[in-house]
């Protein structure tokens, strides 16, 4: 017999973000550009969308929009330190010019905010991406 593990049920006072569609000119191209970066995979395809799972309960759905310019939206990932450089040189490997900042006025710097490090670099599609170790330090 199989059993089949599900993730455990969150609090009923809690909302916890399940998924969201990314909107991408090529869900394909999109898709596996993020996962490649990240060290994830691409899963297979659920009606109209390509997912990408980020392992803590989230889901990007990748939806292919070509009927109008793909908005530029922010999408930032708190990714262990140990995998940071491993992130960093798939960016360079594939020639993606990352920033420290969002604005991308200094290419190839990572910054040290909150006491970790985070860089800032653009999707196939514009989509600001963002991976950082250590989360923003909220008031």
């Amino acid at each position: 017999m199989s059993h089949t593990q599900h993730a455990p049920e969150p609090p009923a006072t809690v909302a916890h973000l399940n998924h969201t569609a990314v909107y991408a000119s090529d869900r394909q191209l999109s898709a596996q550009f993020l996962a490649a970066v990240l060290g994830l995979r691409v899963g297979a395809p659920f009606g109209p969308f390509l997912p990408v799972d980020l392992g803590n309960g989230v889901t990007l759905d990748y939806y292919e929009k070509t009927d109008e310019p793909i908005q530029s939206q922010h999408y930032a990932f708190l990714v262990p330190e140990e995998q940071f450089d491993g992130m960093i040189g798939r960016l360079e490997a594939i020639g993606v010019t990352y920033y420290a900042d969002p604005n991308h006025t200094r290419p190839g710097r990572v910054n040290d905010l909150f006491g970790g490090r985070g860089a800032y670099f653009d999707d196939p599609d514009g989509h600001n991406m963002e991976i950082m170790t250590r989360p923003y330090a909220r008031p």
